[in-house]
């Protein structure tokens, strides 16, 4: 197992950004974190790469524990790299920049030169060694700042939001240095992205957190609501003004819901209507997921779906129309 959590809690002043029971990474795969802005993905990365404490809890990196307030840090930061979203080169050249680590290392020369000419090349920046490395674009400084984290030879590399600021050709060609270092070097990867086509095209694992906790589904399933008693004695959450789910639970006053995008259904015309949790919304979004499709629809609140592309050619949508939609119980959890 490269990295454990178990009950790590992150806290600035009075708010708590994480709160994680249990979390795994295995060595040798490409993980994904996504979640909105705020949901504590950066804070994660910084402590995964041993940049940032944990207020509480426990990580343990490649079944050793890891004490933050130890002197073994900067040997395991050797091994941990992060990329981070707006790199700073150093005023000097491309080569240089890679240099660097590689001299407090003790490489030789010759073994340096051939280390950066290599991962210059792998990131295509082969023909910018000798330029001026903060006069680059912002799409090739985040290529010279991967190549500089390859070059140490690191076990994992941590990406936070690396296509953020970048143009169409420098995230297309990331992306692609992204599976080819996991895939050639055998480096581990974890990434934050807000790009879920992105996340399901590059990570064998994709892992949502929602305002610092781990949570099931993708999060942009996740409502707050309100659960309150029904007029017929049922239980009904309601998460807007026109949207009030009825479900399951014990639970009573605030709380947060999930839908599964997978277990929301589309209605045909002939379908029979049901009493509950049928919703007329328009379908404001298609986009392609690696397999299967992802549909938004308005329903007063933006809610996601996956169909199986078999399942959209037997029933055409078209971005615009008016569409029913069935949530049933079991795609309903509070997190």
């Amino acid at each position: 197992m490269l990295f454990q959590i178990r009950d790590l809690i992150k806290v600035y002043g009075n708010r708590t950004v994480l709160d994680i029971p249990e979390m795994d990474f295995k060595k040798g795969i490409i993980y994904a974190l996504v979640g909105p802005n705020g949901s504590g993905k950066t804070t994660l990365l910084e402590i995964l790469s041993l940049l940032n404490q944990p207020t509480t809890g426990k990580v343990i990196y490649n079944n050793r524990p890891i004490d933050f307030s130890g002197s073994h840090l900067h040997t395991l930061r050797r091994e941990i790299v992060l990329v981070q979203q707006n790199p700073i080169p150093f005023t000097t050249t491309v080569y240089k920049n890679l240099e660097f680590g590689l001299k407090i290392r003790g490489i030789p020369r010759d073994e340096r030169d051939r280390i950066i000419k290599e991962c210059l090349d792998l990131v295509g920046m082969g023909d910018f060694i000798n330029a001026e490395a903060h006069k680059l674009s912002g799409g090739e400084t985040q290529r010279v700042a991967i190549a500089r984290a390859i070059a140490c030879s690191p076990e994992v590399i941590m990406f936070d939001e690396p296509t953020t600021n970048v143009d169409m050709e420098n995230q297309v060609a990331i992306e692609s240095i992204i599976t080819e270092i996991n895939a050639w070097k055998k480096i581990s990867i974890i990434f934050t992205t807000h790009n879920l086509m992105q996340a399901s095209k590059l990570s064998q694992r994709v892992l949502s957190l929602y305002e610092g906790n781990l949570v099931p589904s993708t999060f942009e399933n996740i409502y707050r609501g309100k659960v309150l008693p029904g007029d017929d004695g049922s239980t009904v959450c309601i998460i807007h003004e026109k949207v009030s789910i009825y479900m399951e639970t014990m639970r009573a006053g605030n709380v947060k819901l999930s839908i599964d995008p997978k277990k929301v259904q589309i209605l045909k015309d002939h379908d029979p209507p049901s009493e509950r949790n049928i919703f007329i919304g328009r379908l404001m979004l298609l986009s392609d997921e690696y397999g299967q499709v992802r549909a938004t629809i308005d329903v007063g609140v933006p809610v996601n779906l996956l169909l199986s592309k078999e399942e959209l050619k037997r029933m055409p949508l078209y971005l615009g129309e008016e569409i029913r939609i069935a949530i049933p119980k079991e795609a309903i959890r509070i997190v």
